[in-house]
């Protein structure tokens, strides 16, 4: 069924169909643009949604929490989420939307085309038409002309009266007339047949081929709105399994959440390492209060052995050291060789002696904030370079921090050094590449900040040490650092220990303690415990001079032999000794060592 023979009539009917369908394909790209900006603004809002919950701290400082990693996951999905509207909205525009435009502006310029050729026959048809029609009239008018001319010339034939040149001038008017009449009787005929010839072709060839051409116009237009509601449908579909798969990890992010292990965090997070205050004594005041003959009691109480008793013991060990969270512990005065009848309690403590009870309740007011009240005292701390300002599992945490960091910046400056060397070596090779000697102010400050690296760490993890109680070798064979670190700054040696010491350059001898202190430990937390000297366990020859600027260096030239006393423990330094007895550290990488294979008294410290 064609529109060519079925709708041969139908012209302006087909006109507003096919310009009816024009609009309907532009109302459809309408809607598809519609759509793509919903799904843009809500691509774009569902982004400012993760952007403002999205923590705007760094990746250090947030929380380990299985239920905050699950959210940012959460978020994370639906960013990606996010992304695939905007995927929807771009082929929507891209593969709907603009093809749409594209393919409409491509029927307009067809169906004007299509619709001015069938116009033109039309109006070819109306003047063939015309011409048919004047030849008409014209033959008409002459037949008119020639019927007048005969019905002139027979009245003046049949007129008795009428001259023969009246009756001759009539008969050639009706020559005429009639000759006139004759040719506008065939130019009628030709035209009539013309006319019939260009109808016929205009029926039947013109209007059907022009009607079919709009037909599959129509048509192909039609088909392009169907391939546009698959492409509709298509691209929202092939999204949806990675949309199925942001909801999948949003699920899973669910299923992460621990309770137990967000406990642990909470613990690991907060944990002081102090242990629980222990239970205060009893501290009887009455001890030495005299009482009255009548109530059958003595002057002071004595124990079983009539041993005085020792007021140090009044305040217990545990007690003392709780009330020093971080820091020395205080110098408590030793009142055992005071006579406790020389000072009664009235003397140690006047206001006991005037009102007991309120004594007892001040003392109470004020010692227990101290003890369980260390948030406001981490909080009012100066924060130090070794964080002890920091309760001990909190400082250990933070120095291992530190450690893993600088490990990470020394193993860039070795990887430096390697490159610059490998580069130097090339350089001697091919001295047309470049100066072999223009690279080595740049390998001596490599070197130099390896070395700062590696006093940093060494520094760090005798702190380490001294926060998990391991008491290493060399920690017994070398002074450690200060409890509160107070050495001045600049003096340090490549392990990063501070000694109070100046210039210290020659080992000195280990300090005995005394017998008689035995009973005061802490006052004699860093002291040395070891008489002998280090056993010699192989020895080395310097590549390099070493100026042992820093404390604790050994200083050295070029070929010098050296006794070493101890290994490199990973942190490129190695412990030696001159033959002049001068012991210190010197870099590994500045030696070439060998190593005694059974050296007497040889030890390997880890």
């Amino acid at each position: 069924m064609t529109w060519g023979t079925e709708l041969w009539d139908q012209f302006e009917n087909l006109d507003k169909h096919t310009q009816w369908g024009i609009d309907f394909l532009e109302r459809y790209s309408k809607f598809v643009k519609e759509r793509l900006e919903i799904e843009q603004t809500y691509a774009k809002q569902l982004r400012n949604l993760v952007k403002k919950y999205c923590p705007k701290r760094s990746k250090d400082d947030e929380p380990r929490f299985s239920s905050c990693v699950s959210f940012y996951s959460i978020l994370n999905e639906l960013n990606d989420y996010a992304g695939q509207r905007e995927v929807v909205a771009e082929e929507m525009g891209h593969k709907v939307y603009g093809e749409l435009m594209r393919y409409s502006q491509d029927l307009k310029s067809e169906r004007k085309q299509h619709l001015q050729e069938g116009r033109k026959a039309q109006q070819y048809l109306d003047q063939c038409w015309k011409q048919m029609d004047n030849s008409k009239k014209k033959f008409e008018r002459e037949c008119k002309e020639a019927e007048k001319s005969q019905i002139s010339y027979d009245r003046l034939d049949n007129d008795i009266n009428a001259t023969k040149s009246e009756v001759e001038k009539a008969k050639s008017q009706l020559y005429l007339r009639t000759h006139s009449a004759d040719e506008s009787k065939n130019e009628y005929a030709a035209q009539l047949q013309n006319f019939n010839g260009e109808q016929w072709k205009h029926f039947n060839v013109a209007i059907p081929q022009i009607f079919k051409n709009l037909q599959d116009m129509d048509e192909r237009r039609t088909v392009k709105l169907g391939e546009t509601y698959r492409s509709f449908a298509d691209v929202e579909r092939r999204v949806v399994p990675i949309i199925s798969k942001c909801l999948e990890g949003m699920v899973t992010a669910a299923k992460a959440v621990d309770q137990r292990k967000d406990s642990a965090i909470v613990v690991e997070s907060f944990k002081s390492g102090f242990e629980p205050p222990g239970d205060y004594p009893f501290e009887d005041y009455s001890q030495n209060l005299s009482r009255t003959g009548s109530d059958n009691t003595i002057s002071t109480p004595k124990n079983e052995g009539g041993v005085k008793p020792d007021p140090k013991h009044s305040i217990s060990k545990t007690a003392k050291n709780k009330l020093w969270l971080f820091g020395k512990k205080p110098k408590v005065r030793d009142l055992s060789s005071v006579d406790t009848n020389t000072f009664s309690h009235s003397t140690l403590f006047p206001k006991f002696a005037s009102d007991p009870i309120a004594f007892c309740l001040s003392e109470m007011r004020t010692v227990k904030p101290r003890i369980a009240s260390f948030r406001g005292l981490k909080r009012r701390a100066p924060s130090l370079e070794d964080f002890s300002h920091l309760p001990p599992e909190q400082r250990r945490k933070r120095l291992q921090a530190r450690i893993d960091e600088l490990s990470k910046e020394l193993q860039k400056e070795v990887d430096q050094r390697d490159a610059l060397n490998k580069m130097k070596d090339v350089y001697e090779k091919n001295p047309q590449m470049g100066d072999p000697q223009s690279l080595q102010p740049k390998i001596s400050e490599t070197m130099c900040n390896m070395e700062k690296l590696r006093s940093e760490i060494h520094k760090n993890e005798s702190w380490l040490s001294e926060v998990e109680g391991k008491v290493s070798t060399r920690g017994d064979r070398r002074p450690s650092a200060d409890v509160n670190h107070h050495a001045p700054h600049g003096r340090e040696s490549p392990e990063g220990s501070y000694t109070d010491v100046p210039n210290q350059e020659h080992r000195s001898p280990p300090h005995q303690p005394d017998p008689r202190q035995a009973h005061q430990p802490d006052e004699f937390d860093d002291e040395f415990d070891d008489d002998d000297p280090l056993p010699v366990i192989g020895h080395c020859k310097a590549l390099y001079s070493f100026n042992g600027q820093n404390e604790g260096t050994l200083l050295m030239k070029e070929n010098e032999v050296l006794y070493i006393i101890e290994e490199d423990k990973g942190d490129g330094w190695t412990r030696a000794r001159k033959q002049s007895g001068e012991e210190g550290y010197v870099p590994t990488s500045y030696v070439e060592i060998a190593m005694e294979k059974n050296s007497k008294g040889a030890v390997t410290y880890i």
